[in-house]
């Protein structure tokens, strides 16, 4: 496949939801299976939607999952401007153009005139719709004559220019059309609006402007979310109006709610206790802050992954992949045409799998951040043995400090329940000969720890729970932990007796 050009065109009207991102990421490896380009472009010519900070939140979302962009705002811009309302001289012309052909009209109907048009047809149990059965009885350059719009448009009347979707001399009612995920699609045409290709304020609508901008910077295949598919067929009859080629479509199936019915929505997140943003974000009208994977502690390789597989499934069992075998396994072909129920779980499956695949010095030095907010200094060797030991039971680099947290503190009390349990009458005797037989050991390893103390639990003739539980108890503080013999080695000789001898008073 030659000349392969995508691109990802979000709005910057708030965060971006992991569906975009999602739609970003499969347009990238389609562009790097096929060595094609990967265009960012901003569409932001709704400018009562614009949100300041938007645009670099979605950069920096970009930077974090390790989604680069061949062309982009300030980057390579080839075929720039990036930014469409930096576009705007643009679309006038070929908005123009469509009137000249005859494919697009003026309409001059102000919101109150529009507004009984509805009235009218609420009346009569109707839905009002602006196209073919009503536009010749409208305010418009079709049921008005040249002379009247000439004068209209000198007097500065506000105008939109609306696209004439379909007309009764069309041959063709029907529309059809390829798309790449769900092979034939149609449309009936009598039944669409025309819509406003241009606005009033002398902005283009998303319509004109995007499929302008996608012919003039070559893009050869549109891949975007299920929500665009009913705007398919204006799309392609703009480019026929227009006499362009047009490009390949491939229209990706909803994220679905982990419960219940319906498309996965930013308000969900908040609602059901999960993030469905890539970074966390502040909306600075009501200063509502909603939670990001990066700040929960999710790994971008696990983000990546999971959602790669939210829709596109490899046709094999294998579950892991690189961003680079993503990149040699992905094809469109294999994009599900139902949508994809987002499941929690398995997110954090994929952080356990990933986490527990990195080096554990790659894992201690993400560790040491959360220990220096504790005010814990430790050897970097330690850290990374302690990593080692617990790293296999947490998701999160988060989850090491419950895991460890009595390999660098002393506990300062003990599991009631357990304590209850594991420490009878007669504990505190035992546990004082369990001092006086780690007392003289000097070698103090984990595996001749083991060695001596079972040696006299045998001698003794007592069952091993009785000993190993409590003190368990006595240097974790609870009933967890890797290797019981293990903690003793790390901490060391001198602070195992003083947590056992710390047990047995406050537990006597």
């Amino acid at each position: 496949m030659n000349n392969v050009r995508v691109r990802f065109a979000p709005s910057p009207t708030g965060p971006l939801h992991i569906g975009g991102v999602r739609t970003a990421l499969y347009n990238y490896l389609f562009a790097k299976k096929h060595n094609g380009t990967f265009i960012l472009r901003i569409e932001d010519t709704d400018q009562t939607r614009y949100v300041a900070n938007a645009e670099q939140y979605i950069v920096n979302a970009m930077e974090w999952c390790g989604i680069q962009f061949d062309e982009a705002p300030g980057k390579n811009e080839k075929f720039g401007p990036y930014r469409q309302s930096e576009r705007k001289d643009i679309y006038k012309k070929y908005a123009d153009e469509l009137i000249k052909k005859g494919h697009a009209y003026y309409a001059f109907d102000t919101a109150e005139e529009l507004d009984v048009e509805r009235n009218k047809a609420e009346k009569n149990k109707t839905p009002f719709i602006y196209n073919h059965t009503t536009r010749q009885n409208l305010n418009n350059s079709i049921s008005l004559s040249e002379e009247e719009v000439a004068k209209k448009i000198t007097a500065g009347d506000k105008y939109v220019i609306r696209f004439k979707m379909y007309d009764k001399c069309f041959e063709n009612e029907i529309l059809t059309a390829k798309d790449l995920i769900r092979n034939e699609v149609s449309f009936k045409l009598f039944l669409l609006d025309d819509k406003v290709l241009f606005k009033s304020d002398g902005m283009p609508t998303y319509h004109l402007a995007n499929i302008v901008d996608d012919h003039l910077m070559k893009i050869s295949h549109v891949i975007r979310g299920e929500e665009w598919l009913p705007s398919l067929p204006l799309h392609l009859s703009l480019y026929n109006a227009l006499d362009w080629n047009i490009p390949k479509f491939a229209h990706l199936p909803l994220i679905l709610k982990p419960v219940g019915k319906g498309k996965l929505s930013k308000r969900d997140g908040d609602k059901l206790g999960f993030p469905v943003f890539p970074l966390e974000y502040t909306n600075k009208k009501d200063g509502k802050t909603s939670t990001g994977y990066r700040e929960e502690g999710y790994l971008p390789e696990a983000f990546i992954n999971m959602l790669a597989l939210l829709g596109w499934n490899p046709g094999t069992e294998q579950e892991i992949f690189t961003l680079k075998e993503l990149t040699d396994e992905f094809s469109l072909e294999r994009v599900n045409k139902s949508g994809a129920k987002f499941s929690p779980e398995k997110t954090n499956w994929f952080n356990q799998q990933y986490l527990q695949a990195k080096d554990n010095k790659e894992v201690a030095k993400l560790f040491v951040k959360i220990l220096e907010e504790k005010g814990i200094k430790s050897n970097p060797t330690y850290i990374q043995t302690v990593v080692g030991l617990v790293k296999e039971r947490a998701v999160f680099i988060k989850d090491l400090w419950s895991l460890s947290d009595f390999f660098f503190i002393s506990p300062t009390k003990h599991d009631t329940k357990a304590s209850k349990k594991q420490w009878k009458q007669e504990t505190g005797s035992l546990m004082q000969e369990v001092i006086n037989v780690l007392k003289p050991i000097e070698d103090f390893s984990s595996e001749n720890i083991e060695i001596i103390l079972k040696e006299w639990i045998t001698t003794k003739e007592i069952g091993y729970g009785k000993v190993m539980q409590p003190l368990r108890l006595s240097l974790v503080g609870a009933l967890k932990g890797p290797n019981l013999f293990d903690i003793a080695s790390m901490i060391g000789k001198e602070t195992s007796i003083k947590r056992i001898e710390n047990a047995i008073n406050i537990l006597k």
